[in-house]
């Protein structure tokens, strides 16, 4: 249980759902994680939960002054930081005719503009303790627009763009960045979807499913692999399949 030894991993959004869940498998399999989020109390409690090897910061993604105080935390706390995993994401909704320019703005802000301010703010570091991992939670909707989720889906496939050139950038400076793309996972933002057709396998996925593959792009088994997308869907993308077959 030792693949992240060594791995020191700054999580935005961590304090629960997917987030909480990727910061407990990288303690089990041996590293060391800074939860951020705007959540405090359940953050501390998730960072208690954890031991030594956890420590909470309160991070608004939306502000440069607190990623940095978060990088320089995690400095502080774990002599290094080598992941950063942008996982903080929202949702609204809204018809052409009726979504507003701050719904657009404040979904931006989150879930592409936090990212960016992240790998800025982190990526002295990161390339300082190489071999590192840069992973964007992006979407299956960075791959297929969806019908009034106009700034989510463009937020979304803004990011798995950012993750490329990045990549580029970063490829010789021993730093990867992917970007991972889940379809409908059971988290509390999901807590009240209907999802039996959203994909052929007619569930939702599990935070475990995702953290999965986080400790394998987060580890130096994924070291030949930067600037690509991993899709965690239950077949949503393969295409459209008979809708009344669930046996």
């Amino acid at each position: 249980m030792d693949r992240l030894s060594g791995k020191v991993a700054l999580i935005s959004g961590g304090a629960r759902g997917m987030g909480a869940e990727e910061a407990r498998m990288i303690v089990s399999e041996g590293g060391q994680v800074v939860i951020g989020d705007i959540l405090v109390d359940e953050g501390r409690q998730l960072a208690s939960e954890l031991g030594s090897n956890a420590v909470f910061t309160e991070l608004d993604v939306t502000s440069y002054d607190s990623w940095e105080a978060a990088v320089a935390l995690t400095i502080t706390r774990f002599g290094r930081l080598n992941v950063l995993i942008n996982n903080a994401g929202m949702i609204n909704f809204g018809e052409l005719g009726d979504y507003l320019p701050e719904q657009w703005e404040k979904i931006m802000g989150v879930n592409l503009t936090g990212p960016f301010l992240g790998i800025k703010a982190a990526h002295a570091s990161l390339v300082e303790h190489a071999p590192s991992s840069i992973i964007n939670i992006s979407s299956t909707a960075g791959f297929q627009g969806i019908a009034a989720l106009h700034g989510y889906t463009a937020s979304k496939f803004g990011l798995r763009g950012l993750t490329k050139s990045v990549a580029l950038e970063l490829a010789t400076k021993g730093v990867r960045a992917n970007s991972v793309h889940p379809g409908t996972i059971a988290t509390p933002m999901n807590a009240d979807l209907d999802v039996a057709d959203f994909n052929p396998m007619h569930r939702m996925g599990h935070v475990s499913e995702v953290a999965n593959l986080i400790v394998y792009l987060a580890s130096d088994e994924s070291s030949f692999t930067t600037g690509t997308e991993f899709v965690i869907d239950g077949g949503e993308l393969a295409g459209m399949g008979p809708l009344s077959s669930k046996g």
